[in-house]
């Protein structure tokens, strides 16, 4: 039997799986991140935790096809960091460090890309070769499969689709210091902004999100599944910042599906229902029959993302043998 290693590195924790070939998901655990000394032990705990995995399996390491990684920060096709400011990282070639270290073959990418490309094997994108992936967490992220390969662009930022400006008249400041970014409207955060902005602008409307000690994106989601007028007010204007967004990805991704995932995407079916209602307003007429789906794999999208990087190189290298 041949086994796969996914390591999905955060600033936190590190997420391991260890796959069959196949994609079976046979075992995951986690270790912390240990970032003082600019980074230099996560590697190194990285090999010797997967180390620690064989021994207990007793497996042989020439079973071991090698190890997917995935990074929080730019990586370009060879496996090189552009810097991760998270982990204290410089820039180096991140595949062949760990490679060396391991002893294992070794693929590497954008923490957003290989969870995207583990929604795209055998999550909400199963099935489509063209996919377009947005988590709506704190923040917004994202990632672009195309014919089946994720989209890293030339500098390792491809599919880097929260700081996407779409209201630049907006006169409040997104964290990164523009104005009128995607995530000021449709992250959790973003959520709750545009909640607040309708009641402050609409003081006589009476809503339960007023009498909540501390509003956040699921209050804001709970009050208008209850029919709260001012939560569906806010969340339509949500909608709409979100579907111009997704017109205009689709404009340059042009995919079969689009899959909705991180925190926010709990809201489930509204959610999906209000993004389709704003998309179609803005839609180009070929990109209209888009799929929309939610996230499914949750946190372990990145390690099957991981996986299905090893699974791609040996692809590859069978491709060009023939």
């Amino acid at each position: 039997m041949k086994y796969i290693f996914g390591a999905d590195i955060g600033g936190t924790t590190v997420k391991l799986g260890l796959f069959q070939k196949d994609g079976t998901l046979l075992e995951k655990w986690e270790i912390p991140t240990v970032i003082a000394d600019e980074g230099e032990a996560v590697l190194r705990d990285v090999s010797a935790a997967l180390e620690d995995c064989m021994a207990r399996r007793a497996m042989d390491r020439a079973d071991v096809l090698g190890i997917g990684a995935g990074i929080p920060g730019p990586v370009t096709a060879d496996g090189t960091v552009n810097r991760c400011v998270n982990l204290g990282w410089g820039v180096f070639n991140v595949s062949e460090a760990l490679s060396r270290i391991s002893g294992f073959p070794v693929e590497s990418a954008n923490d957003a890309n290989v969870a995207a490309l583990g929604e795209y094997w055998m999550g909400g994108g199963k099935g489509y070769k063209d996919m377009l992936f947005v988590t709506l967490g704190t923040g917004v992220g994202g990632a672009v499969i195309a014919d089946g390969r994720m989209v890293a662009g030339a500098h390792g930022a491809g599919g880097e689709l929260g700081h996407m400006m779409i209201h630049p008249d907006e006169p409040e400041a997104c964290a990164c210091g523009r104005h009128g970014c995607v995530q000021q409207y449709v992250s959790a955060t973003g959520v709750v902004r545009v909640a607040r902005q309708y009641l402050a602008a609409h003081p006589d409307v009476k809503s339960a999100m007023r009498d909540a000690e501390k509003l956040t994106a699921k209050a804001v989601f709970d009050c208008a599944a209850a029919g709260d007028a001012a939560a569906q007010a806010a969340l339509e204007t949500a909608y709409d910042a979100f579907g111009f967004f997704l017109a205009a990805s689709c404009t340059v991704s042009d995919p079969e599906a689009i899959v909705i995932g991180g925190g926010v995407s709990r809201a489930g079916a509204p959610l999906l229902e209000g993004a389709a209602r704003g998309f179609l307003r803005y839609a180009f007429y070929p990109n209209r029959t888009v799929h929309f789906a939610l996230a499914q794999l949750g946190n372990d999208a990145g390690i099957y993302g991981c996986c299905k990087l090893i699974l791609d190189r040996y692809d590859g290298m069978a491709a060009q043998e023939k």
